[in-house]
């Protein structure tokens, strides 16, 4: 439970300051690697989105994912096209507050419902990313921040999988819990 308790709080740790490295200095797959891993409004909403599959069960275990994935592709791709989607921060936050409000709730949505809500927040995340692309290549810095964001959202299933074995699923929820409180520290700070 400690263990749980300290990846936790080290996910939740993560600072916003350090999102942007330089695709110059870095290349661009290491610049989109890195932009979802140092936003802490991404990195809570991408583990609870893994979380949540894990509360879900069943097939939600890859369809959650996989929908945020596919749909935060298509946000990029929108936002490359020059196109600004409304209340994009306003949506991240509340993906924030939303996923993990679920999670403690251990709220069991219909999986088409689940995967279109989580497939809206991906659409945000996407657009915000697309709109912070500096200079760095388009499509190698998609291809880092995707390769990211799977690899949060398996951190997301593991933690989940091992709340469950340690505390029968008490431990997810008050992970849950945390994130969304994060998520209106988020909003207000």
């Amino acid at each position: 439970m400690k263990r749980l308790v300290l990846a936790t709080a080290l996910v939740a740790a993560a600072s916003p300051a350090l999102a942007h490295v330089d695709p110059v200095a870095h290349g661009s797959l290491a610049a989109g690697m890195t932009h979802p891993v140092f936003g802490a409004d991404h990195v809570l909403a991408m583990v609870a989105v893994g979380l949540l599959a894990v509360v879900a069960g069943g097939r939600a275990l890859w369809v959650l994912p996989a929908a945020f994935l596919s749909c935060m592709a298509l946000g990029y791709a929108v936002a490359l096209a020059g196109v600004t989607l409304p209340l994009v921060e306003p949506m991240i936050l509340v993906s924030v507050l939303a996923l993990g409000l679920l999670v403690a709730l251990a709220a069991r949505l219909p999986l088409g419902a689940a995967a279109a809500m989580v497939g809206l927040f991906g659409i945000a995340h996407g657009a915000a990313h697309g709109g912070e692309l500096g200079t760095a290549g388009a499509l190698a810095f998609g291809a880092g921040f995707l390769l990211a964001t799977g690899l949060l959202h398996g951190a997301g299933i593991a933690l989940g999988v091992a709340a469950q074995r340690v505390a029968t699923g008490t431990a997810a929820r008050v992970m849950g819990a945390l994130v969304a409180v994060a998520g209106g520290v988020l909003a207000v700070g």
